[in-house]
């Protein structure tokens, strides 16, 4: 007596031309979004550039920020005792904008001799532009070629501050600081209290 089976159950799974079908789909997929990825990264700008440029920013604003914001150039001998401006030797006088001190007739940002010594001295109206290669205050370190910098500082409230650009109510400064390369820029913006106007280092 023989027994039959009856139908045999299908087998669950892929066929070839549903295989192939899904290699050309996702393969269209894949080719379109790598297309997309190739005209955004050529369009951005090179990651490398823009990190550079914002470590240079970075440097630069720091350098600024940790410099003395004193009522008197910090070479004057009352610099260290000064209530205020009046306290100053007459021709020692930090003002923004206004070279009252005789003492920052010769300084440079980069000077062995008479280097930059008071967040004042980046002053210059219209932005004080550094032209590439940019370096460190001590010119030491220097940033790869073709990077510039412009610093700009304003003497601005600050939340309950009141600062104006007069030396003896000058109380907080904006500093920004625009890096360049090319026709692309980045700027970093931080501010400077007058918290210790009688720290001379």
């Amino acid at each position: 007596m023989s027994t039959s089976r009856g139908l045999s159950c299908r087998q669950a799974g892929l066929t070839m031309i549903e295989l192939i079908m899904f290699i050309v789909i996702v393969s269209v997929g894949i080719a379109g979004i790598l297309v997309v990825l190739n005209v955004t990264v050529k369009s951005s700008a090179d990651p490398m550039i823009r990190k550079n440029m914002l470590s240079i920013a970075e440097a630069m604003l720091e350098e600024v920020q940790l410099m003395p914001f004193t009522y008197c150039d910090p070479t004057d001998p009352l610099a260290s005792t000064a209530a205020d401006t009046a306290g100053c030797t007459a021709t020692y006088v930090e003002e923004l904008g206004v070279l009252v001190s005789s003492a920052e007739a010769g300084q440079v940002r980069i000077s062995t001799t008479t280097p930059f010594n008071n967040v004042n001295d980046y002053y210059v109206s219209g932005g004080l532009n550094i032209a590439s290669p940019v370096s460190d205050i001590t010119g030491t370190f220097v940033a790869p070629a073709g990077y510039s910098a412009k610093i700009d500082i304003v003497a601005e409230n600050l939340n309950d501050i009141v600062s104006t650009s007069a030396g003896a109510t000058m109380e907080a400064l904006r500093i920004a600081v625009t890096v360049s390369h090319g026709s692309d820029s980045v700027t970093l913006e931080g501010y400077r209290a007058r918290h210790s106007p009688n720290f001379v280092p």
